[in-house]
């Protein structure tokens, strides 16, 4: 089994020529390295050199001379180094039509300028599509501030990066199949305090589908006012909305707004994410007199 294991271990060998940007040049020839997989972009090498060796003003980097080969490894774990964290996307793909929430208009989608009527304003293959988007701006996965739903809570212009940034994450898992209603007792002997708490309940498997938006998981008032109480900092949720929306209340909404927890709705792919060791983000634009936008949400492990 060891012996198996060790044939199919891969190496590269490879020469580089490396410039800096404040003058002078470094190179190497017949450099070995153990790989994962079968094979190594130039880009991830060039990465690799320039953290390995805490090399600073790097600018152009040449890899040479790659070669693959079949050699044991000669440390006793991959390298690191210039390897950086993966980046998980828990966002939907906003796309002209798109139905994020009955009874809201769907985004347009289309040419300011088109490429082609640009040609009449610029020289022959330099021309440009400029896009126009009319939307409301609880479209696609979005985040919720306080001007959401408080007159004088802080918009979008006003949050600190601070508060959807980098932050530590935790996924609690109450599968929809389980409980449409998570309650204080689904959220206990998690961590809390000064994360990102999203809810995995696995709805995002009905996105853009009838099914979609009505008896969707939720959170109750009292979930609301725990993780109010546990110091959460941002709560997200896989599903159509963090409230039970078939009444004309909206208690999270209220509770954690009213005590400046932001809240991301419609993400996605939280079957990717650990329970623990990841960090979230959900970065809207800095727009003034706006409580909702659309987010880049994702994760960072590792």
């Amino acid at each position: 089994m060891n012996q198996d294991r060790t044939e199919t271990q891969k190496r590269v060998k490879f020469d580089f020529d490396l410039h800096f940007t404040n003058g002078g040049r470094l190179t190497g020839e017949d450099f070995r390295l153990d790989i994962d997989g079968d094979d190594i972009t130039d880009h991830e090498l060039a990465d690799y050199i320039v953290a390995d060796l805490r090399l600073l003003m790097v600018g152009r980097v040449h890899i040479l001379n790659k070669q693959i080969l079949t050699e044991p490894h000669k440390r006793k774990s991959l390298p690191e180094a210039g390897k950086r964290s993966q980046l998980i996307d828990l966002s939907h793909t906003i796309e002209n039509g798109l139905i994020t929430y009955k009874g809201l208009p769907a985004p347009i989608i289309c040419d300011y300028l088109s490429r082609e009527d640009s040609r009449q304003l610029y020289e022959a293959g330099t021309e440009f599509q400029i896009g126009k988007i009319e939307m409301v701006s609880n479209t696609g996965t979005y985040l919720d501030c306080p001007f959401h739903r408080y007159p004088d809570g802080d918009d979008l212009s006003q949050v600190g990066l601070d508060a959807f940034t980098d932050l530590p994450g935790t996924v609690i898992r109450v599968p929809y199949a389980e409980a449409l209603t998570i309650t204080p007792a689904h959220l206990m002997n998690c961590e809390i305090r000064n994360r990102a708490v999203l809810i995995h309940t696995g709805w995002d498997a009905h996105w853009n589908t009838d099914a979609y938006y009505t008896d969707h998981p939720h959170l109750s008032a009292e979930a609301a006012a725990y993780l109010r109480d546990c110091g959460a900092k941002l709560v997200g949720i896989d599903s159509h909305n963090i409230d039970n929306t078939t009444g004309r209340s909206r208690p999270v909404h209220t509770i954690l707004l009213g005590a400046n927890i932001l809240i991301v709705e419609h993400l996605c792919n939280l079957s990717a994410l650990p329970t623990n060791g990841f960090t979230f983000s959900a970065i809207p634009p800095k727009f003034k007199g706006v409580g909702t936008f659309p987010v880049r949400a994702m994760a960072k492990v590792g």
